[in-house]
């Protein structure tokens, strides 16, 4: 089970449904991981093509299976309208440690209505890692194959010791 943090580039988006009739919307975007919600900035008049550039931090224990980012139309006086979702599954990010910017589909009520991008990053706690004793690393190891500090060849472990 991943333990560590996720860092998450959220850059920008575009062809999103613009909700306001009468002036551009003021997009901003809110990133849930689990139980853990971060908001962006609003993007004030920036309409359906909004640009952040903002990086975002979520702790990572156990099984998290996907980042939901929800983005809305920040409207004075009423509430914030909808505009759409991106589910991101994070199992490939665990794989990989690192994703960049890739275009992710926003959907509202199963309807494509554009697309964010976001760049995402994952850093072990490696502390947590090595407190489980030598089984645990050695079973990662085997099953992914991306441990820095030993190295498999061919099913074989050149040891240390």
């Amino acid at each position: 089970m991943p333990t560590g943090k996720i860092q998450v580039l959220l850059v920008s988006a575009k062809g999103l449904h613009d909700t306001d009739f009468f002036n551009k919307m003021d997009p901003y975007a809110t990133i849930t991981c689990r139980t853990q919600e971060q908001k962006s900035n609003v993007a004030s008049g920036q309409g359906s093509s909004p640009e952040w550039n903002e990086t975002f931090e979520f702790s990572v224990t156990g099984e998290v299976p996907e980042l939901v980012i929800k983005i809305k139309d920040s409207d004075v006086g009423t509430e914030d309208d909808d505009v759409g979702e991106a589910k991101i599954p994070l199992e490939p990010l665990f794989l990989a440690r690192s994703i960049p910017p890739t275009a992710y589909n926003v959907v509202i009520n199963d309807e494509f209505c554009g697309e964010v991008k976001v760049g995402l990053e994952f850093i072990p706690d490696e502390s947590h890692e090595y407190e489980h004793g030598h089984e645990r690393g050695h079973a990662r190891e085997h099953g992914h194959g991306h441990h820095e500090e030993d190295r498999s060849y061919g099913g074989w472990k050149e040891s240390s010791y």
